[in-house]
């Protein structure tokens, strides 16, 4: 019913567009247009003055560009144009609300009278949850007509993903299914049969915390790649395996493989990358009668989603798929935690808008600050990390002075550190399960830091099932080495399990 009174507005919105109002946007835009190139930037160019931005600011919005630039953008991206919609501030809607559904309608209106297309040529789609559409635009003068309204937030060309290496490609970024011979002294073994404990779990008393809280009854929302259909002890039958006992493992799919932006070509739950496997692992494996790693909350509940093709969110379906992913665990009230090792290095208005519903539910969400690739390599904290709703973690090695460890990112963004490798940059990740059954990996930066907080985070919640998020947060303050002070690169340090469960 809802959906159809939408689609009845919409219909009237279109039927009353009157000819004087077409004539006043296509003066406006005109007089203007003019006064612009009629070249589009190259990619080179673009990417430059991203490149500028981030350096001089730390970010790069592109609704500090001039439309030229946004249009640029928009011809080297599928011509895709997300638009933020509503009162400034305005992320979300849950209610039918006229005014604002009239003021989308009117903006739809605008760019079918200047790009001179009906609706059924339109290709648009629309989030039910957010004040956000994405539509095919292809003319600046429709860049320029939309940014004259009042009921536009922000325009954004999402299509664009020439800022890895200057060209359109997959990337696997944090991609690995290989497996790793794991030293012996990169764990110790407990019951039952053997069950391996990362090194890094004793660095932060997570192995004495499971006196008091094993994380039963909490349930963790995951947003990366999926989880392997091959790693039996991540499936509904294996997830209870050993001491582990009573819980579940869901799998969902918001990632949409295409090369068209329209497309609606979901590819399901499995992890084809391994990354979102491994952080699987990190927070929520069994305690395992298998002689395999375990994970910090092993009696936790997991839900994961494949959102995207791996850590770099470059690709309209990935900043789509993490959205939708967003507002689907924000609405479940089972969940209480969203863990996200991926990012980019500029905010991506959808995925704004979609941290603050899932925020404005009472999830605790988890990013991970930043691990450099070849693309990243450079940068500061990165996003979602770097927004106010979100704790952000990386990763620090073993010394006994704080030092990042070789690939994670800092800055004065970051709440929480987690130790990922040896002093002076030794190698010694942590071990987790691998993409395939029996089967182990080295996996480490901020990514398995993120995981290892958000299943601390699950030990806590679940000693104190009735706190709110602030008390939970507040706990993992407290518990950490530097508090109450806060470092300008590690936040409040380290965090102690135990003294957090205690």
């Amino acid at each position: 019913m809802k959906k159809m009174y939408r689609l009845a507005m919409f219909a009237l919105a279109i039927a009353v567009v009157s000819c004087s109002k077409d004539v006043i946007v296509e003066t406006e835009t005109v007089t203007e247009a003019s006064q612009t190139p009629e070249k589009a930037l190259t990619i080179q160019q673009i990417n430059q003055r991203i490149t500028e931005s981030i350096e001089s600011t730390g970010d790069f919005d592109w609704n500090d560009q001039e439309a030229h630039f946004v249009w640029s953008a928009l011809m080297l991206g599928q011509n895709v144009l997300t638009v933020g919609y509503g009162n400034e501030g305005q992320s979300y809607s849950e209610e039918v609300d006229v005014e604002l559904i009239q003021k989308k309608n009117d903006l739809l209106s605008i760019i079918m009278s200047t790009e001179q297309v009906d609706k059924d040529d339109f290709k648009m789609k629309e989030d039910e949850i957010l004040t956000v559409f994405d539509a095919e635009v292809t003319k600046l003068e429709t860049i320029i007509a939309l940014r004259k309204s009042d009921y536009v937030r922000y325009l954004e060309p999402n299509g664009y993903n020439h800022y890895v290496a200057g060209s359109v490609q997959k990337s696997s970024s944090g991609c690995d299914k290989s497996a790793d011979y794991i030293s012996t002294a990169h764990y110790t073994t407990t019951t039952p049969n053997n069950v391996q404990v990362s090194w890094h779990f004793n660095e932060h008393n997570i192995q004495s915390a499971w006196n008091m809280s094993t994380g039963s009854g909490v349930t963790i929302g995951l947003i990366d790649t999926g989880i392997s259909r091959y790693q039996s002890l991540l499936t509904s039958a294996g997830i209870n395996d050993g001491y582990s006992s009573g819980r579940y493992v869901q799998k969902y799919g918001t990632f949409i493989d295409s090369n068209w932006w329209w497309s609606s070509n979901y590819d399901g739950p499995d992890d084809k990358c391994g990354h979102g496997t491994a952080m699987g692992s990190t927070m929520a494996s069994p305690r395992n009668n298998d002689g395999m790693p375990v994970g910090v909350a092993y009696n936790a509940n997991l839900v994961a989603y494949r959102a995207t093709e791996d850590v770099l969110l470059n690709d309209y379906h990935e900043r789509k798929g993490v959205s939708k992913a967003l507002t689907q665990l924000g609405n479940r009230s089972d969940v209480k935690i969203i863990s996200m090792s991926i990012g980019y290095v500029w905010s991506i208005g959808n995925i704004k808008d979609a941290v603050r519903y899932a925020y404005g539910k009472g999830k605790l969400i988890f990013a991970a600050g930043g691990t450099s690739t070849s693309f990243t390599n450079g940068f500061g904290v990165i996003f979602p990390a770097t927004m106010s709703e979100t704790v952000a973690v990386t990763g620090v090695n073993d010394g006994n002075n704080y030092e990042r460890c070789e690939t994670c990112h800092s800055g004065s963004k970051i709440d929480f550190t987690i130790i990922m490798e040896g002093d002076n940059n030794t190698s010694k990740a942590p071990p987790v399960l691998n993409f395939y059954n029996g089967q182990r990996r080295y996996t480490g930066g901020s990514s398995a830091a993120t995981a290892t907080t958000a299943g601390i985070a699950a030990l806590i919640w679940s000693k104190y099932p009735n706190w709110s998020r602030t008390q939970i947060l507040n706990r993992l303050k407290q518990s950490a080495d530097l508090y109450p002070y806060k470092s300008s690169s590690f936040g409040y340090g380290n965090i102690d399990a135990l003294q957090a469960v205690q």
